[in-house]
């Protein structure tokens, strides 16, 4: 082999070399799919620790749903706890932005999971970088306030458009709490338009009842998990005031390169409605919710 075919050869290597490389380093940004777990021999719970879906504690609905998930592959379970700020990266491997409804990418960051499951809300910004299971829980956005507010509680009228708007005009001068970039950022509700004075909490959503209870505000959007939590934990000290939203529902998040493994689940998922799984988890972590929500459960 001559020099100028050496040279050829070697230049046309290293450039296959880098373009493996390169391969490799692209798949890294993505979930992995069905095949990609049963051959790791692992699945990877991403949640944030919220309300009874996980408690933290090593429990929660969220937690036993995946464990029976897991299970049902024939694969290890392991929960990597995340929080609000960085969950959906680490399940998409692209850090995101909310824009409203739309998202800004901002760039890449490792994956670290491959299912989120810990109560998440099916939002508009949310469902451009995720995709979502078979809807698993029922939720809105209720108006709680401390119990010796002078806000009272709305009498509804059958018109939940109507009954959002009452609750609005209770608002005006009015300290509401909510979180940025979750389900409860008062942006996506339009709250500063009633004229509240609106406070962005700092902490974790678990810790927005008592705030209001120390008196940091004088009330603070939850969503209906929360809220129910909140209600039981703390008797006689909040209110509910009425809805912010209409209804909403939460599921299990997987990266839009997992369809096999969020089609795998929904089969999985059909079977634990079935077998009366899911109907016992419910009574263990949320019983209060099918008094408020018996429409969803009857169409389960």
């Amino acid at each position: 082999m001559n020099r100028k075919k050496r040279v050829l050869f070697f230049a046309t290597t290293l450039l296959c070399i880098a373009a493996m490389l390169g391969m490799i380093s692209w798949g890294s940004a993505f979930g992995a799919d069905f095949p990609e777990i049963k051959k790791r021999g692992v699945l990877r719970h991403l949640g944030v620790p919220y309300a009874n879906f996980v408690t933290g504690s090593g429990d929660g609905m969220d937690v036993e749903l995946v464990k029976r998930f897991a299970e049902h592959l024939g694969v290890r379970y392991e929960y990597v706890k995340t929080d609000w700020e960085n969950v959906i990266g680490d399940l998409t491997g692209k850090k995101v932005q909310a824009r409203g409804n739309n998202i800004d990418i901002l760039g890449e960051v490792p994956v670290r999971g491959d299912v989120i499951a810990n109560g998440l809300t099916k939002i508009p910004w949310r469902q451009k970088i995720v995709d979502y299971s078979t809807p698993t829980f029922p939720t809105q956005v209720w108006l709680v306030a401390r119990a010796d507010s002078t806000i009272e509680p709305i009498k509804p009228t059958g018109d939940i458009n109507r009954d959002i708007a009452q609750v609005k005009e209770l608002l005006k001068d009015r300290c509401v709490l909510g979180k940025a970039k979750t389900c409860i950022d008062p942006s996506l509700y339009r709250l500063k338009e009633t004229g509240a004075e609106v406070k962005l909490f700092s902490g974790n959503l678990n810790e927005l009842a008592p705030a209001v209870i120390k008196g940091e505000a004088e009330a603070t959007i939850l969503d209906v998990p929360d809220a129910l939590i909140a209600l039981e934990k703390w008797p006689g000290k909040l209110k509910v005031i009425g809805p912010i939203s209409s209804m909403q529902e939460m599921g299990v998040a997987f990266a839009k390169t997992s369809p096999e493994l969020r089609k795998a689940f929904n089969r999985f998922f059909e079977k634990c409605k079935a077998d009366g799984t899911y109907q016992r988890l419910l009574k263990k972590y949320y019983l209060g919710v099918f008094m408020y929500y018996p429409a969803f459960f009857e169409k389960m």
